[in-house]
């Protein structure tokens, strides 16, 4: 443990770069641990607390910068490889997009104080074509305030630390197996959260081609869009949706009668936020909601209309009580 330590001093800027970089990039790594040791040994002067601060700093900078060109050039693939290879993923895209709509690029400033959001706001951020200098001036105030506040907490507690890491190397492997363990139980509690969420979601889902049979029915449906207002902006909407809003800000009348049959979309992957939404309408009683395949984006590609004409009214004001669900239909 001891020569574990003693090594993570010697090439301490190298090992830090590498972590934060990673993490950065949404690599499942805890970058937090190593920062905090780091810091604290820069109190007894073994790590100069500037070029910790520097290299941190820099190396955060340059995943961001990768992550805002990735979002720029390929678009939405990009939060949604990242959404799957999350291991949080009820706080992607629809999330992100919401506290977009919310805070606007101020976001970019909390953003890596919020689990889950760093990667997907600086990937948004360049599928929205935010100005690049606007984005690294923001990004940078956000990145010195999360890199200050881990490095002034290392340091505050570095006797707690110091005490904590004297007590593993008197342990030797046994300390070191523990360090293991701790970062096995930390990916197996996270991954466990995942399962549960994916497992609870799990739901039978309506195919576009299905749901354009539905439309043409004298069935009664209603159709929720629980993205978020940009995305709706952006790439439109399918023709009679109703915007759902996932903060709680404001919501839809539910149908009048629970046989309705419900359709929730969203531009998550697996359809999270579809199928979070469509899980809570079940607990309220209704019995046939169903998310869409796919989202906006099956049915995009399908070949189906959107509409772009009604995004400001829509958001602009509630839409009407639902007394007659059948007249959410688009003919």
């Amino acid at each position: 443990m001891e020569f574990v330590i003693q090594s993570l001093i010697d090439h301490a800027m190298i090992v830090v770069f590498l972590n934060v970089f990673a993490s950065q990039l949404g690599l499942p790594l805890p970058m937090i641990p190593l920062l905090m040791v780091m810091a604290a040994r820069s109190v007894a002067g073994d790590v100069a607390v500037g070029l910790l601060f520097g290299v941190a700093f820099g190396a955060c900078l340059i995943a961001d910068l990768i992550c805002y060109a990735a979002g720029r050039r390929y678009g939405s693939h990009v939060l949604h490889t990242a959404c799957r290879l999350s291991l949080s993923p009820d706080s992607c895209v629809s999330q992100t997009q919401s506290l977009f709509a919310r805070w606007g690029m101020w976001t970019l400033v909390v953003a890596k104080f919020i689990p889950g959001l760093g990667l997907f706001a600086t990937a948004l951020s360049g599928q929205s074509r935010v100005p690049l200098q606007k984005f690294v001036l923001l990004d940078a105030l956000g990145i010195a305030l999360y890199i200050g506040t881990i490095i002034w907490l290392g340091r505050a507690f570095h006797s707690t630390i110091d005490t904590l890491l004297s007590t593993l190397a008197s342990y030797g492997r046994a300390g070191l197996a523990t360090v293991f363990i701790a970062l096995l139980l930390f990916f197996a509690i996270r991954l466990a959260r995942r399962h549960l969420l994916i497992r609870a979601l799990r739901m039978t889902r309506i195919s576009v081609p299905d749901f354009k049979r539905l439309r043409e029915s004298d069935a009664p449906y209603v159709i929720y869009d629980v993205r978020a207002a940009a995305s709706r902006e952006r790439d439109g909407a399918i023709p009679g949706a109703l915007p759902w809003s996932l903060d709680g800000v404001w919501r839809p009348e539910a149908p009048s009668s629970q046989d309705t049959q419900v359709i929730v979309y969203c531009d998550c992957p697996s359809e999270y936020s579809a199928a979070k939404v469509a899980l809570h309408l079940q607990r309220a009683g209704f019995t046939r909601v169903r998310p869409l395949h796919g989202g906006i984006e099956a049915w995009i590609a399908a070949g189906h209309q959107v509409e772009r004409s009604t995004f400001v009214s829509d958001w602009a004001k509630p839409p009407p009580p639902l007394d007659n669900p059948s007249n959410t239909r688009c003919i």
